[in-house]
């Protein structure tokens, strides 16, 4: 299913009049739709972006109550997520509990940092920058509102 079907049978059925972005974790990818499954599986509830992104591509950080289209790699929705709670945090002080939060690998800090420094350097290199541990990281906790598998039965 399309995101715009989705967003348009959604916000009917709860009576939303709110906007929504679509996208994909991770820019896409196979990476990206291993992630989306985590959501819908309810072992993914939260996400980070390395702060010096949203300064490259001069976007406004996600606010909460927002809603998202998570989408596959092949451009169709996954769930729908509504952003609950959004923070700055710099990298080397990420919590155990958002790491828990995000669902990946053993769901520890140790994996959760080793991961996200490769994923982030990329993010400094764009920008012409070397990866900084001391670096702001969006941090983001959502709850999924809406599934593909719950559209799909409609």
């Amino acid at each position: 299913m399309k995101a715009e079907l989705m967003w348009e049978h959604f916000s009917k059925k709860n009576n939303i009049h709110a906007s929504y972005e679509a996208w994909a974790f991770c820019g896409g990818g196979e990476n990206g739709d291993r992630l989306a499954h985590l959501v819908l599986e309810g072992k993914k509830t939260a996400t980070a972006s390395a702060y010096i992104s949203y300064q490259q591509e001069k976007e406004e950080l996600p606010k909460e109550g927002c809603y998202s289209i998570v989408l596959f790699d092949d451009g169709e929705a996954a769930c729908i997520v509504q952003t609950q709670k959004v923070s700055l945090v710099p990298f080397d002080e990420v919590s155990e509990r958002h790491a828990y939060l995000e669902g990946e690998g053993d769901r520890s800090l140790a994996y959760w940092r080793q991961a996200h420094r490769k994923f982030f350097a990329e993010d400094y290199q764009a920008a012409g920058k070397a990866f900084d541990e001391h670096g702001l990281t969006v941090l983001e906790e959502f709850r999924m509102v809406c599934s593909q598998q719950e559209e799909e039965k409609i």
